[in-house]
């Protein structure tokens, strides 16, 4: 693991960092996402023998399950609930198992570590916890990432999903959760991002937020030395 632990709530360590965390997909790692999501699905469905409607893509497109705002469930609960809304005569709890493999296979698509990812987050593992906090709605998916990275795991204290912690960026709520896994106070945590509109929330939830665009990964650590080191 990383430096490890919980830290102590002391506002003058580290000028208020008390830890980090980063984004993954387009951050750390890009990945060959399916350029047609609906068609890959559906293209796994067919391998295992599920019967996909005509009208696939607009079943895939409809909303056919409510989730308050900021939550975040896994994909193939909506995939399933699509495939028994052209089928009167099934429950979507009859699809569920072959949803939950086939969008595992449509997503879990080759990764490559960006520039300088693994670097930064060993440089910084040295002085602060490290975690991982994504938006993912494929179980398991973050993890199958990461082991293909060359990020090294035991540089990281904490890898948490939106699907596996319930609450997807920019909600605090999914700030609140890996800054609670490292064991940190979230507003003593510095989130870096991608993305200004999810990762971005990681400012309203309390934490500092450091965009990849204005910031390159390595020479991320040197700025966090001189900002708050």
């Amino acid at each position: 693991m990383g430096s490890g632990g919980a830290v102590e709530d002391d506002a003058g360590d580290h000028g208020g960092v008390a830890a980090v965390s980063f984004d993954l997909f387009g951050t750390l790692v890009d990945v060959d996402a399916p350029a047609d999501p609906a068609a890959a699905v559906a293209a796994e469905l067919r391998e295992r023998g599920v019967t996909v409607p005509d009208d696939w893509t607009d079943a895939y497109a409809e909303p056919h399950l409510e989730y308050a705002a900021g939550v975040e469930r896994p994909l193939h609960h909506h995939v399933a609930a699509a495939l028994a809304s052209r089928d009167p005569e099934c429950e979507p709890r009859a699809f569920v198992d072959d949803a939950a493999v086939a969008v595992r296979a449509a997503f879990d698509r080759p990764i490559e570590t960006r520039y300088g990812a693994a670097e930064a987050v060993a440089t910084l593992a040295e002085e602060y916890p490290v975690g991982v906090l994504s938006n993912c709605s494929v179980p398991g998916l973050v993890g199958r990432a990461l082991e293909r990275s060359t990020v090294d795991a035991e540089d990281l204290d904490a890898v948490v999903a939106s699907v596996e912690c319930g609450w997807r960026k920019p909600d605090a709520r999914a700030f609140e959760a890996v800054a609670t896994d490292i064991g940190v106070p979230v507003e003593r945590l510095l989130h870096v991002g991608d993305d200004p509109e999810t990762d971005g929330g990681a400012a309203d939830a309390g934490a500092r937020f450091v965009p990849v665009e204005e910031v390159s990964l390595p020479e991320l650590p040197s700025v966090v030395a001189e900002r708050w080191g």
